[in-house]
């Protein structure tokens, strides 16, 4: 786990290593171990490395194989790189590595760009030709790693965050009026390839990107999810699934315990981490460690999920560490740090408990697993039944999942920046192309690959990252996404959701764990701003900078103010947060 950036020239200039390497502060969080740089007529680079996997220096970065005449800058973790170290070995490569690195760079020379599609993990990466100067970027299926991209004059530069390409200078960034709209409209997902920022992009989850010296590009998509059976399907019973689910499970736990470091997991209590818990258990790893984060308590919204994770940390005997959090004392001084840790602007409330929980994690451990991406993948929220029987699919998922339609958007920004009605295209021509054919998959799909990606993912790479924490999320193994596509959508919405996901689990944790209602990693301090939230949210919106930039109708922020409680979204944010939240993301980072 790591960072990465670069810059690419195609006007046959010398790539500026002093510019990457500036680039490379921004992303020290990321790798505080070493700092690896190294240019080559028009390609610099550089990477910040976090030590996982084999903490030789030969696996420093960037890695070169002069044999080969490759070299390659990585972030991440291929959890069957032995196997294919194997494969490659038995047709002849020589490895002078112990880690998944070197692999990359072997499997490239054997089998091209489609190398990707072997690799079981999450990953971005930028990999050269030394002799021909042909360069390829590559991100993993589910968007888990990121990598942001800005066009520049006779160049391109690319960066594990946002904010290192944005202080690299040249880069355009202003508010990107199309990005705003996903941010105010779409639950806050600008999703790929835009971002918040006019001159940034980011490329897409499972994307290779080739550049040749001259800038011609070839951009290719290597895996699409399909929903729907396969033949031989119909045949499988209730049981039939959620057996498959649990060996799909205990491969995907399995996998992400491949590390030179112990592997801790973040446990809140549902059912998600409390099997991942459960199979580590089951597997043999004695003396886990897990970790809970909890807030105080505001009006009748509990802070904490306590009571929950107790239950498992008990069953299992794991060195538990609960982490409570007063807002006073710890979330509001924490705030700036964790804004300023944020590659793209956060609105939920929860980023700040994950900045914290791994603040403490990391004291502990530099690895761990956690439960993200079950309620897509396995549908667990509300918004999933009504879209069974629909007829109007995009009406019906924009009404439960947006937190505005388009005339609140013309409410909320001063009127240049309204524009089309971009959210809502984009869900239509996704729902369009989308493999698949029930319009309750359709919201399955998007979900799993762009609402997931740019939202819950997201947050957790950035925030566990900002401690120098390596986050691995098993429900997101290819494999199981792949299997959970083709249940039946009745056997995962069935019963308040997740049912086949629950049912599946009763063979492993406690029930009490399974049946309990449903939860989310409550912030209610920034849901319901008062006293000095309320007054730092003030003080974001009143800003010179904010008045200057112009985003929002003074009328509506007014309004907001007055009475921040009465403004929630749909699905039970602060319209009031997410406002500020984009404002103080920009100042944060002086754009």
């Amino acid at each position: 786990m790591c960072g990465i950036v670069g810059e690419i020239r195609f006007d046959g200039a010398e790539a500026d290593l002093a510019r990457v390497h500036a680039m490379s502060e921004h992303i020290a969080r990321r790798g505080p171990d070493a700092l690896g740089v190294y240019s080559q007529r028009g390609l610099a680079v550089a990477h910040r490395r976090l030590k996982i996997i084999d903490h030789a220096e030969r696996s420093q970065q960037p890695m070169l194989d002069p044999q080969l005449g490759l070299g390659v800058v990585y972030n991440g973790a291929i959890y069957n790189f032995a196997e294919l170290k194997r494969e490659l070995e038995d047709i002849g490569y020589h490895f002078f590595t112990n880690g998944d690195t070197e692999v990359i760079l072997k499997a490239y020379h054997a089998w091209g760009r489609d190398c990707v599609t072997r690799f079981a993990g999450m990953f971005a990466f930028c990999l050269w030709e030394r002799d021909t100067g042909r360069v390829l970027l590559a991100r993993d299926r589910l968007g888990i790693k990121p990598l942001y991209l800005s066009e520049v004059p006779g160049g391109l530069r690319f960066a594990s965050n946002l904010p290192a390409l944005a202080k690299s200078g040249g880069v355009d960034t202003s508010v990107d009026p199309e990005a705003l709209n996903y941010y105010m409209s779409f639950h806050a997902v600008v999703p790929a390839p835009w971002t918040i920022l006019k001159g940034v992009r980011k490329l897409p989850p499972a994307t290779t990107l080739q550049i040749e010296p001259d800038g011609t590009r070839d951009q290719r998509c290597y895996w699409e999810l399909s929903f729907g059976p396969q033949p031989g399907d119909e045949s499988l019973s209730d049981r039939d699934w959620q057996d498959l689910v649990l060996e799909k499970m205990r491969a995907a736990v399995k996998r992400r315990l491949v590390a030179d470091t112990p592997v801790g997991v973040l446990l809140s209590g549902g059912v998600d981490s409390s099997l991942v818990v459960g199979l580590l258990a089951e597997a043999g790893q004695s003396g886990l460690q897990t970790f809970s984060v909890g807030f105080e308590t505001v009006g009748k919204e509990a802070g904490d999920e306590f009571i929950y994770s107790d239950i498992i940390a008990e069953r299992y005997e794991t060195d538990h560490h609960k982490i409570f959090v007063d807002s006073r004392e710890r979330l509001l001084p924490s705030l700036p740090d964790c804004i300023a840790s944020m590659s793209e602007p956060m609105v939920s409330h929860d980023a700040i408990g994950f900045f914290l929980l791994s603040q403490e994690v990391s004291k502990h451990v530099r690895v761990v697993q956690s439960g993200q991406g079950a309620d897509e993948i396995f549908g667990g929220y509300h918004w999933y039944p009504p879209m069974l029987e629909s007829s109007d699919p995009v009406a019906d998922y924009a009404r439960v999942f947006f937190d505005r339609d388009h005339r609140g958007f013309a409410e909320v920004v001063n009127p240049e920046l309204v524009g089309e009605d971009h959210a809502r295209r984009f869900v239509e021509e996704h729902f369009a192309r989308a493999r698949a054919s029930r319009p309750v998959d359709k919201a399955l799909h998007i979900d799993t690959t762009v609402m997931l990606v740019d939202d819950p993912v997201k947050r957790v790479d950035n925030m566990t990252m900002a401690w120098g924490l390596e986050a691995r999320v098993p429900f997101l193994d290819h494999e199981l996404v792949e299997l959970a596509a083709r249940i039946p959508a009745e056997q995962k919405i069935r019963e308040g959701g997740k049912y086949v996901l629950k049912e599946a689990s009763r063979q492993v944790i406690p029930a009490a764990v399974i049946d309990r209602p449903k939860g989310y990693f409550p912030v209610p301090a920034l849901k319901y701003l008062e006293g000095e939230a309320l007054n730092f949210v003030r003080g974001v919106l009143d800003a010179p900078q904010a008045r200057s930039r112009g985003l929002f109708r003074e009328d509506y922020v007014q309004q907001l103010l007055q009475a921040p409680s009465e403004h929630i979204t749909p699905l039970g944010g602060s319209k009031l947060w997410q406002i500020a939240l984009l404002e103080s993301w920009m100042q944060t980072h002086e754009l």
